[in-house]
């Protein structure tokens, strides 16, 4: 059986799958409770044995194009549920199950593994999947129409291997809410055979794998950097671009680039089931919706790849919860923003058009007053430079500071710093 873990990793049963599965059951069988996975045929069926069983997914997959394995590809699938929850255009910190979300998989691949799990594990999820070689595509399109998907699932042929990945005008799509991929990760084969050669041990599963699937000019930095510059084009059609990677140096030249092109509003992730195959994966938008900080920076230790964090707390003591509530709605209420406050959560949502906490902005606002009450201005409508949600967690006696939306991490920092001094002079003072 398949069992998720509070990372949402699917760590497999391969004893409680054969029981559950005869096909998968008999190989498990005749291999005496053994999984060969450098057998192709049994990782052909342990993948649609998962697919089958856990998902109610049926597949057919050919002996010659790539086996994908279902836990990796399921992770990379959650994290992107993740990175969609937590940046709701609506400006909230919870996710919205009914919101329809489009999806575009660059490169489905035979088994259209991800459209397939994407729209299985999510109702209000729809896909549009590209695919270049012939083979790949009729066996997706068979997949698609077995599963019942063509409704949900649309399937595009590229013809030209080196045009526009992202050829969204010509496939007649306006707008998605995110992009993924499984690049080709080589630059030729001599790369592919040193690659094997210098890893500490044997790869965890055959490849069957042909050239068109594991080969292309500048390996996988250089796919997904043609996937970077049309996204610098299409900006906001698309909210999150993002792309699985090999190598975790592949993930931080990404990042470089995406900081040397001014993107400061990224994702980073490890994925992993068991002790299988390592893989990492990067997105990036052009929004100003942030993503909660356990998403955005997840499973990475390397902290140059990491972005600016989205969470800032500070401590308080556990009796002055109501103190301390009542001292941030105080706070906030004196500002010229937009502020909400609900007392029974102990959380409050603030909307600010700029920078009105500083002293510079205090002296500008007392200056106003003086010279032409009329000229003070209100916040606008739709003008919103910085967005966070403030929440009093009694069972840890912390202030969260959730960044949720806006593109200065300055400005953010800042509200962070007169909040966290404003509460501690109250204190003093009490």
């Amino acid at each position: 059986m398949t069992s998720e873990t509070p990372d949402g990793i699917l760590n497999v049963d391969f004893a409680g799958l054969a029981a559950g599965d005869a096909d998968f059951g008999k190989i498990f069988s005749d291999a005496g409770g053994y999984v060969d996975f450098q057998d192709p045929k049994t990782v052909q069926q342990l993948t649609k044995s998962i697919l089958k069983r856990h998902f109610n997914l049926k597949v057919e997959l050919p002996n010659d194009r790539l086996c994908p394995p279902v836990p990796v590809r399921y992770e990379y699938i959650k994290w992107l549920q993740s990175l969609i929850d937590t940046t709701n255009p609506d400006i909230c910190n919870s996710a919205n199950p009914d919101r329809p979300i489009i999806g575009i998989d660059i490169g489905v691949g035979a088994s259209c593994v991800y459209p397939l799990l994407g729209c299985a594990s999510h109702p209000t999820w729809r896909f549009h999947g590209t695919e270049v070689d012939s083979k790949s595509f009729e066996y997706a399109s068979d997949n698609i129409s077995r599963n019942n998907l063509s409704s949900r699932i649309k399937l595009h042929k590229i013809a030209n291997q080196n045009g526009l990945i992202l050829p969204l005008d010509d496939l007649e799509i306006q707008i998605a809410d995110f992009t993924m991929c499984n690049p080709p990760f080589f630059t030729s084969k001599t790369d592919m055979q040193a690659t094997h050669l210098t890893k500490k041990r044997s790869p965890s599963a055959v490849c069957s794998g042909v050239d068109i699937e594991m080969i292309t000019e500048g390996g996988d930095l250089g796919f997904v950097t043609r996937i970077l510059e049309e996204s610098r084009q299409l900006q906001t059609r698309v909210q999150w671009y993002s792309s699985m990677l090999g190598k975790l140096s592949t993930a931080s030249r990404l990042v470089e680039r995406l900081k040397e092109y001014g993107i400061t509003n990224y994702a980073v992730t490890s994925l992993q089931a068991g002790n299988l195959t390592k893989r990492w994966a990067v997105a990036w938008s052009f929004g100003d919706m942030r993503p909660r900080n356990d998403v955005a920076r997840r499973n990475i230790l390397d902290k140059q790849l990491l972005p600016f964090p989205t969470e800032f707390k500070f401590a308080f003591e556990a009796d002055q919860v109501t103190w301390i509530g009542k001292s941030i709605n105080q706070v906030i209420s004196a500002l010229e923003v937009q502020w909400l406050w609900d007392e029974r959560t102990n959380t409050g949502l603030c909307l600010a058009a700029e920078n009105v906490w500083s002293r510079s902005a205090r002296r500008k606002r007392r200056k106003l007053e003086i010279e032409d009450v009329a000229s003070m201005t209100n916040h606008k409508e739709g003008e919103v430079k910085l967005g966070v949600t403030v929440t009093v967690s009694i069972g840890t006696n912390t202030v969260e500071v959730r960044w949720l939306k806006g593109y200065d991490a300055v400005l953010y920092e800042s509200f962070c710093g007169m909040l966290k001094r404003s509460i501690n002079t109250r204190r003093q003072e009490t």
